[in-house]
C-alpha cells in the first residue's frame, strides 16, 4: 500500500509539470532573477524626451489598456507663467509701411498739382489761394519727415520727439501772453521741471524692471500736471509776492501748460497700450500705425473742412473768432474724415465702423481745437503764434487739433480695446 501511494503521488506531480510546460512556452518562461546593480543618476532632459517618446509610442500601441490611453491623451496643464507680457509686434508692420506709402504718394501727386498750377496760372483760380496750398504742403512735407524721422527712433525717439514739439509749443503760448517778473519762476519750473517729467514719465513706463515684470505709470502722468502742476504754479506765484492780476496769470501758464504739454504727452503714450480687437482677441499690430492713424485723421478732418467751408461753406459758426469756418465745413469735413478712417481700419484694431465712429471724433474735437485756439489768439490780438512752419505760422497752430484730439482718442481707445 505504501509503495502504491509513492508511485502515485510521482505520477501526478509528473503530470502537472507536463501540463505546466504546456501552458507556457519555454520562451516566456521568466528569467531566473538576478541582483540588479543600482541605476545611475539620469539627466531630467534625456528623461523628459524618453518619456514623450514612450507617450507617443503608448498611444499607437494597439495592447495600450484603455487606462493608459486616457492618461497619456489629457494634455498637461500649461504652467501660467505670471507677469510675463505679451509677445510684442513688430514696430513697422506691413499695414504701417503701406500707411505710409499711401501717404508719401498722396504728398508727391499734391506736389506735382502745386507745381503744374505755379508754372501754368489759371485765371479761374485765385493766384493768393495756390500760394497758400503750396505753403501748407510745405507744412505737411516737414510734419511727415519730421514725424517718420521719429519713428524710426522707435518708441524713445517718438517720445523725444513729442517732448520737444510741446516745449516749443508752450513756449509760443507763453510767448504770446502777458507776463510778470513774479511769473518767471513759475516759468521756468513749467518749462524745465514739468514739461520733461511728464514725457519721461511716460518714457519710463512699462519699462521691465526685472524679466517679465514691468511698471505702469499711468496713475502718476495722468495726474501729475492737472492735479500737482496746476497747485504749484498758483502757490509759486504767490510767494514772488506780486499779486496784481495773480489769478489771471495762474491761469494763463496753467491753461497752457495742459493744452501744450498735457493733452499732446498722450499721443505718443498710444505706443505702451496692450490693444485687443473688438472680440477680445489681442492685436497684433504695430503701436506705431495706430499713432500714425490717429495724426493723419486729425490733419486730414483740418483740410476736409477747410475745403467743404471753401466749396459749401455759407454759415459762419462764430465770425469774430474764425470767419473761415462753417458748419457746412464740420459737417461735411466730418463725414470725409469718417470715411477716410472706415477706409483704414486695417491699421488699427478697429473695425470698419469703429474706425470711421473714431475717426468722426477726432474730426470734432479737432475742430473745437481749432477754434479754442482761434479765440486764444483774437484775444491776444495776434494771427498766428509764430512763424516757425512756412506757410501755416508757428507750432501750436498745427498741432491745435492733435492738443484736443489726442486724450480722448486715447482714452477711448483704452477703455474700449486693451
Amino acid at each position: 500500500m505504501l509503495i502504491f501511494n509513492l508511485v502515485f503521488a510521482q505520477d501526478e506531480t509528473q503530470k502537472s509539470e507536463g501540463e505546466a510546460d504546456r501552458s507556457i512556452p519555454p520562451s516566456e518562461m521568466p528569467a531566473p532573477t538576478q541582483e540588479l546593480a543600482p541605476e545611475p543618476a539620469r539627466d531630467p532632459a534625456k528623461v523628459n524626451e524618453e518619456s514623450t517618446g514612450a507617450d507617443s509610442d503608448a498611444l499607437t500601441d494597439p495592447i495600450a489598456t484603455p487606462v493608459q490611453r486616457e492618461i497619456i491623451v489629457q494634455p498637461a496643464p500649461a504652467e501660467k507663467e505670471i507677469g510675463k507680457a505679451p509677445v510684442e509686434a513688430m514696430w513697422f508692420d506691413f499695414p504701417t509701411i503701406m500707411l505710409a506709402t499711401v501717404v508719401l504718394v498722396v504728398l508727391g501727386i499734391a506736389s506735382s498739382v502745386a507745381h503744374y498750377l505755379t508754372r501754368t496760372p489759371n485765371p479761374l483760380i485765385n493766384p493768393a489761394l495756390v500760394q497758400r496750398f503750396v505753403h501748407r504742403l510745405w507744412a505737411w512735407w516737414l510734419m511727415f519727415a519730421i514725424l517718420i524721422a521719429g519713428l524710426f527712433m522707435h518708441r524713445i525717439g517718438t517720445i523725444i520727439l513729442f517732448g520737444l514739439v510741446s516745449f516749443w509749443a508752450f513756449r509760443e503760448f507763453i510767448t504770446m501772453t502777458p507776463t510778470r517778473r513774479g511769473d518767471h519762476r513759475a516759468l521756468f519750473w513749467s518749462l524745465v521741471v514739468f514739461t520733461p517729467l511728464q514725457y519721461v514719465l511716460i518714457a519710463i513706463s512699462h519699462w521691465d524692471i526685472r524679466p517679465g515684470e514691468s511698471i505702469d505709470l499711468y496713475d502718476i502722468y495722468s495726474i501729475m500736471i492737472p492735479v500737482y502742476a496746476s497747485l504749484f504754479i498758483p502757490a509759486r506765484i504767490a510767494m514772488a509776492g506780486d499779486h496784481k492780476r495773480f489769478l489771471e496769470r495762474s491761469a494763463q501758464i496753467q491753461a497752457g501748460l495742459l493744452i501744450c504739454v498735457y493733452c499732446l504727452s498722450f499721443a505718443p503714450a498710444l505706443l505702451d497700450l496692450k490693444l485687443s480687437t473688438s472680440d477680445g482677441e489681442p492685436w497684433h499690430g504695430s503701436n506705431a500705425g495706430l499713432l500714425f492713424f490717429f495724426i493723419l485723421i486729425s490733419q486730414i478732418s483740418d483740410v476736409f473742412q477747410w475745403t467743404w467751408s471753401l466749396i459749401k461753406g455759407n454759415r459762419i459758426i462764430a465770425k469774430d473768432v474764425s470767419s473761415s469756418r462753417t458748419w457746412e465745413g464740420l459737417m461735411g469735413g466730418s463725414l470725409s474724415t469718417g470715411i477716410v478712417g472706415a477706409l483704414l481700419f486695417w491699421v488699427t484694431p478697429f473695425t470698419p465702423w469703429q474706425a470711421a465712429s473714431m475717426a468722426i471724433v477726432v474730426a470734432w474735437l479737432g475742430f473745437a481745437g481749432g477754434m479754442t485756439m482761434s479765440a486764444i489768439k483774437r484775444d491776444r490780438g495776434v494771427h498766428d503764434y509764430g512763424s516757425l512752419v512756412l506757410g501755416h505760422a508757428g507750432v501750436l497752430d498745427r498741432i491745435d487739433t492733435l492738443c484736443f484730439s489726442a486724450p480722448i482718442f486715447y482714452h477711448l481707445t483704452r477703455f474700449f480695446f486693451v
